[in-house]
C-alpha cells in the first residue's frame, strides 16, 4: 500500500512556496468568494445610476457577438443580404446604445467622487476604457467598405499625417483598420472592462456622497486618555 507524501502544507502548518499556492493565496486574501459573487448589495444599490454600468457591459456583449458575425461573413453579405444589413444595423446600434451608456456612467460617478474610498484605479480604468473604445469606434468606421469610410478616411488622413503618426497609423489601409478593429483594441478594452470589473468587486459599489462607504473603515477615533491630576 502507497501514501502520498507529505506537502509543505501539510507538515506543521507550513506555507507551500510554490508560485500557484502564492498566487491564489494573494486572489484569495484580495478577491475573497463572497466579494467576487456577492449576493447581498447596499440598499443605495437600487437607484438608476448604478444600471448604467452594467448597460454597457451588456452592449459591449452585443458589439462583439455581432461584430464577430459581420467579420466571418464579410462586407458582401451584410451589404446586400436582408439579416446581414439587419446584423450590421444591430452593431451599429448597439455601439451608440454602448456609449450612451458609457458616458452617463461616467458622469454619473465622476458627480458622485467615485474615487473615493480608494478606488482611484477604478475610476482610472473606466476611463481609459472609455478612451480606448473611441479608438475603436473610429477604426470601426474605416471598415464598412463602402463610401462613408472611404471619406472618412481620407479626411483622417490628411490630419494624421499632419500630427507626425500617419506613416505608423495608416487610415487607409483597410487591412491594417479590420485587424485594429476586430482584434487587437475589442481585446484592450475587454481586458481593461475586466480589471474594472473586479476592481468593483474588490472596493465594492461606491456609495452616495452622503451614504456610509462600507469600504472604509467607520470606527470612531481613539483619543488619548488624559491623566487623572493627583493632589
Amino acid at each position: 500500500m502507497t501514501s502520498t507524501p507529505p506537502t509543505a502544507e501539510s507538515e506543521g502548518g507550513t506555507v507551500s512556496g510554490t508560485w500557484t499556492g502564492g498566487l491564489r493565496r494573494a486572489w484569495m486574501s484580495k478577491l475573497p468568494p463572497e466579494k467576487l459573487l456577492p449576493d447581498r448589495q447596499p440598499a443605495y444599490v437600487a437607484s438608476w445610476i448604478y444600471v448604467f454600468g452594467v448597460a454597457t457591459l451588456a452592449a459591449f456583449l452585443v458589439i462583439l457577438v455581432s461584430g464577430l458575425v459581420l467579420a466571418f461573413a464579410g462586407p458582401t453579405w451584410y451589404h446586400t443580404s436582408s439579416l446581414g444589413l439587419f446584423t450590421n444595423s444591430m452593431h451599429f446600434w448597439s455601439v451608440q446604445l454602448f456609449f450612451v451608456f458609457m458616458v452617463v456612467h461616467l458622469w454619473g460617478k465622476f458627480w458622485m467622487a467615485a474615487w473615493r474610498g480608494r478606488r482611484a484605479m477604478t475610476w482610472i480604468t473606466g476611463v481609459v476604457a472609455f478612451l480606448a473604445s473611441i479608438g475603436t469606434a473610429f477604426t470601426g468606421y474605416l471598415v464598412q467598405t463602402n463610401f462613408d469610410s472611404q471619406w472618412i478616411s481620407f479626411e483622417a488622413k490628411d490630419g494624421l499625417n499632419a500630427v507626425g503618426i500617419g506613416a505608423f497609423f495608416n487610415v487607409a489601409n483597410l487591412g491594417q483598420m479590420l485587424l485594429l478593429h476586430a482584434c487587437l483594441l475589442p481585446l484592450v478594452v475587454g481586458v481593461i472592462a475586466v480589471w474594472h470589473v473586479l476592481l468593483v468587486r474588490r472596493r465594492g459599489v461606491v456609495p452616495p456622497i452622503d451614504a456610509v462607504d462600507p469600504a472604509v473603515s467607520t470606527a470612531p477615533p481613539v483619543v488619548d486618555a488624559v491623566p487623572e491630576a493627583r493632589p
